[in-house]
């Protein structure tokens, strides 16, 4: 039995879970979220929580178990507290600005690049070297912190680019000198 799937799921007051069929629809302080889940996991909602338990031991259904349990927590956390996922810009004259909803950075480019919030997708530019992304649904927070990234990914030799705050960049070494 799966040690993540079998955990209850703890559902806080002023959340509300419907399910229909195989779709569940979490409503919370903070938005709404909705997903089609497989359709042989079985979801029992009770009174203050959710337990998810599957058909049988075959490997699928043994390898959805825990990803649901997990997929529905993520839902039920997201619409009571939301995610967050920071950014950094490291080197000489990269720096963010948020113009209206998208966030524009310039990062060594001869151009600077221009990225939209997706709906649901929310940016915040404490400083110009910072940019950190929130949202509801855990999913999309961390495909768009991959998307910013991914305009200016860190190199190992100085570690210039756009790294995960608290990220860990190997650096290499650098090409030795002539030897005599």
């Amino acid at each position: 039995m799966s040690r993540i799937g079998r955990k209850p799921i703890q559902v806080p007051n002023g959340v509300n879970i419907t399910l229909d069929n195989s779709v569940i629809t979490v409503k919370g302080p903070k938005g709404t979220l909705s997903r089609e889940l497989h359709k042989d996991m079985k979801v029992v909602v009770g009174e203050n929580e959710i337990s998810i338990e599957r058909p049988s031991d075959n490997k699928l259904h043994r390898s959805l178990h825990g990803t649901t349990r997990s997929v529905v927590a993520n839902m039920v956390s997201g619409v009571t507290e939301g995610f967050t996922k920071s950014l950094e810009l490291v080197g000489v004259g990269y720096r963010a600005n948020k113009t209206g909803e998208k966030v524009v950075l310039n990062v060594g480019y001869s151009h600077p690049v221009e990225i939209a919030a997706e709906q649901g997708i929310e940016f915040e530019v404490p400083s110009n070297t910072k940019i950190i992304v929130k949202g509801i649904d855990k999913e999309l927070v961390g495909a768009t912190a991959a998307k910013i990234r991914s305009v200016r990914e860190p190199e190992p030799y100085k570690g210039k680019g756009i790294k995960y705050e608290g990220e860990r960049i190997l650096r290499k070494e650098g090409k030795a000198g002539k030897k005599k």
